[in-house]
């Protein structure tokens, strides 16, 4: 299927293949649906592992952030290795990642074993976070691609509902998350293995995708360049679009390189940097992580059975998929600033509104907790709709904002950092969880989240520059 549609500066036509870009982006946002799974599978085994490891609340603590450590090396390590291997060769690196960690994190032994097959796990989920957008956004007509990078965070929810569907029909066949299963293991052992199936779909379905053509230019392969963006829009565009890629790289045409994030006339670091830094860092400071890590955990503690739990897990999972589409619907319309904007002021009450719930908490006569009269209703509803103002604002725009805000010349390098900040934040809020709902308590933690959703409103309008409809080469840091 192809289109037409008026591109560029300089008023060409160009011929979209609308079919192969659609192909492309739902083979590089697999990546997205690994980069879920990987994620959110964690969320209903941690019984099995306080119980095969002998864990208090610090080893499931340090057993769960295990993968953000090596999501935050992924992240940085992908980013400046995409610009040498290029974006489909590190995805390719990522998918062997996911299949290896699938299958250690199963059969696990122990916690350090376990530990060590999570963060080869996160060295995949960093580099997929960081590289399937930019990828995309460097293989998208600008006019659709806040909507086709958008995708990503689809496939992110979705494989985190995946994982919150599997690990809920597993348990409930098996009896329970510690309960045998098939072959005689254990049910939780199991949730980690039926993640090697999509890591080799998506192993096997990167062969069939080209190069990004920008990271071809960079790297001097004009000619291959040209014929990637034939396919993608026609001889004539490409005609004109590879000089224009040419001429957005580096006046010397040096490769880039990470100190590239430097202005040479200053000497300071890039503004658009800190931009990158600061959109990747707000996004993991509001709790979104706790939702997904430990959502079994949480509800439980506030008065919901395991089963239930596991439910309210699918259904923020679903909410999820339906804020993002929303997204897709609307990025490239309205914008991604005005998305940032609403998004924050959402999340900052809803967050508020949990908080106070939570504070209403009190123990019920069985030594269990509880939240009295509607609070439990009021606590999940608020819950819910803070998943979505997430998922239709910071979860699909920060990434689309990384993909494409950065110019050429910086993009991998810009990458590089700003997802290393990002995963350091997911780790700091993730690991620090269960010891803060412990003390200061869950209230006085969700009302920290809800601060750092206010602030993130004054940050997006200080330092956020629109960029939708805007080509990749009019980018300036």
């Amino acid at each position: 299927m192809t289109d037409s549609f008026r591109a560029g500066q300089g008023g060409g036509q160009a011929v979209v293949n609308h079919g192969f870009i659609a192909a492309i982006v739902v083979v590089a946002t697999i990546g997205g649906f690994m980069f879920g799974y990987d994620s959110g599978v964690i969320n209903g085994t941690q019984k099995g592992l306080e119980a095969a490891f002998d864990l208090g609340r610090l080893g499931i603590g340090v057993n769960v952030g295990a993968i953000l450590v090596g999501s935050a090396i992924g992240a940085f390590g992908a980013g400046r290795l995409s610009d040498k291997l290029g974006r489909r060769g590190v995805m390719m690196l990522a998918a062997v990642l996911f299949l290896v960690s699938a299958i250690l994190a199963g059969a696990a032994s122990g916690s350090a074993f376990f530990i060590m097959a999570r963060i080869i796990g996160g060295l995949g989920v960093g580099a997929a976070s960081v590289i399937s957008p930019v990828y995309i956004s460097e293989v998208a007509p600008a006019h659709i691609r806040g909507r086709l990078s958008s995708v990503q965070q689809v496939m992110i929810i979705t494989g985190l509902t995946g994982a919150f569907v599997a690990n809920y029909l597993i348990a409930r066949y098996a009896g329970g998350s510690t309960a045998t299963f098939w072959l005689g293991f254990p049910a939780w052992r199991w949730m980690f293995w039926l993640q090697a199936i999509p890591a080799l779909i998506y192993l096997i379905a990167l062969f069939v995708i080209p190069e990004s053509p920008r990271f071809l230019v960079a790297q001097g392969r004009d000619a291959d360049a040209h014929r990637v963006l034939s396919r993608l829009f026609g001889t004539a565009e490409a005609d004109r679009k590879v000089p224009e890629i040419r001429g957005s790289l580096s006046a010397d045409h040096h490769k880039p390189k990470l100190s590239d994030l430097r202005d040479k006339a200053t000497g300071r670091i890039r503004p658009i940097l800190w931009a990158g830094i600061g959109l990747a860092v707000f996004q993991q400071l509001v709790g979104i992580n706790v939702v997904f890590y430990y959502g079994a955990t949480l509800w439980e503690a506030v008065g919901f059975s395991e089963s239930d739990a596991l439910q309210t897990n699918i259904l923020s999972g679903v909410l999820s998929i339906a804020a993002c589409l929303f997204t897709i619907a609307t990025v490239d319309k309205i914008g991604r600033k005005p998305l940032l904007l609403i998004g924050s002021a959402g999340m900052a009450v809803t967050l508020a509104t949990v908080a106070w719930a939570f504070s209403t908490a009190v123990t019920a006569p069985g030594g269990g907790v509880s939240l009295p009269g509607n609070n439990g209703i009021i606590a999940l509803v608020a819950a819910n709709l803070y998943v979505i103002f997430f998922n239709g604002s910071w979860g699909p725009v920060m990434w689309v904002m990384l993909g494409e805000m950065f110019p050429n010349q910086i993009r991998g390098s810009g990458l590089a950092v700003s997802g290393f900040a990002q995963w350091i934040a997911n780790a700091l809020i993730s690991v620090s969880f269960p010891t803060l709902a412990v003390s200061p308590g869950l209230s006085v933690t969700y009302y920290g989240y809800a601060f750092f959703a206010a602030v993130s409103f004054f940050f997006v309008r200080a330092l956020v520059h629109e960029t939708r409809g805007r080509e990749l080469e009019e980018m300036h840091g």
